[in-house]
């Protein structure tokens, strides 16, 4: 039998309301509630907190208040960091590549509901998973929406709504966000 967070994890619809998911959400909320309150307390208390909201050791640097639905359906990268009051909604699986900064107010999206009203009743919902590469800038107050591809090295002006996949190596802004450049030229690291 597939129970509701594997249909959550594979794409499908899933009943959010179920047991399982409601105490990993509450789980989440009670370590995020301690999480943001770490401010002046050692290191290694804001470290241990978060490796265990997302289920492994990580040297990303989270400036409170951050906000998450579950914490373990994101993968972070090596020296990621996100300013203060970005929110994820992790119902599917968000990878983050190395040295990627995020700006304040992001909010990255994977959930989603069905377009269908009569399907909307049901309270059923689903989500779609979001990558972004490595070396990354994600502006303030960016919106990353559900099944969102950004590629490496990019840079999302502030304030964008991103819909649909950004190749790496783009200057993109805008609502809905586009390409404005290249930037293969400036992404060049000497040996």
């Amino acid at each position: 039998m597939v129970t509701e967070r594997e249909k959550m994890l594979g794409g499908a619809l899933y009943d959010g309301a179920d047991p399982e998911l409601v105490a990993a959400r509450t789980r989440a909320r009670q370590l995020l509630r301690r999480l943001n309150d770490t401010f002046g307390e050692d290191e290694s208390v804001r470290a241990h907190l978060l490796a265990e909201l997302l289920g492994y050791e990580t040297d990303a640097w989270i400036e409170p208040p951050f906000h998450c639905d579950y914490g373990p359906n994101l993968r972070l990268g090596r020296n990621v960091y996100f300013n203060f009051n970005c929110t994820v909604l992790d119902v599917a699986l968000v990878e983050i590549g190395d040295r990627t900064l995020f700006g304040p107010a992001v909010q990255i999206y994977t959930a989603s509901h069905p377009l269908s009203a009569a399907q909307r009743r049901s309270g059923l919902e689903s989500g779609q998973p979001v990558q972004i590469g490595a070396d990354c800038w994600i502006g303030g107050g960016v919106i990353i929406c559900p099944g969102v591809t950004i590629g490496a090295r990019c840079v999302i002006g502030a304030g964008s709504v991103v819909t649909h996949d950004i190749p790496e190596d783009s200057l993109a802004a805008g609502n809905p966000c586009r390409v404005v450049r290249s930037l293969a030229a400036v992404n060049v690291f000497p040996d």
